[in-house]
C-alpha cells in the first residue's frame, strides 16, 4: 500500500503537548491526514482528530521543503520500523530520501 501526505504548511504555531506514552503503530485507515512540522517531524491526525506526533530517529533531507511523503506496507498499520520516502515536485512525483519512522506520540490540545 501506498499513500502520499497531502501538502500543508505549518501556518499555525504548535498548540499540542505530549499526552501519554508513545505506541509503535497507527491504524493506515484511521489516517486522515498528515501535517508535516519540518525534516523531523510529523503530525498523523486521525479520525476524531486525535493527533499522533512522529518524531523521526534522524532528520529527513528536505521533509520540511517538500512537506509530502509515500510509505509501503503490506500491513494495516504504519509503524516505527517503517520507512517514508521524500517525494518531489519536479515533472510529476519523484522520489526523495528514506528515512525510518519513530514511535507515534499521542498529543492533546493545550490548556489554555
Amino acid at each position: 500500500m501506498c499513500a502520499a501526505g497531502p501538502v500543508l504548511a505549518k501556518d499555525q504555531p504548535d498548540n499540542l503537548v505530549p499526552s501519554g506514552k508513545p505506541v509503535d503503530c497507527v491504524q493506515i485507515v484511521s489516517i486522515r491526514t498528515t501535517n508535516v512540522r519540518d525534516d523531523r517531524t510529523i503530525d498523523f491526525i486521525m479520525n476524531g482528530n486525535k493527533v499522533y506526533r512522529n518524531f523521526l530517529p534522524n532528520s529527513c533531507p528536505s521533509l520540511g521543503f517538500e512537506k509530502r511523503f509515500m510509505y509501503q506496507t503490506s500491513l494495516s498499520q504504519l509503524c516505527s520500523v517503517d520507512i517514508i520516502t521524500v517525494l518531489y515536485q519536479a515533472g510529476g512525483l519523484q522520489r526523495g530520501p528514506s528515512c525510518g519512522l519513530g514511535k507515534f506520540q499521542p498529543m492533546q490540545k493545550m490548556a489554555k
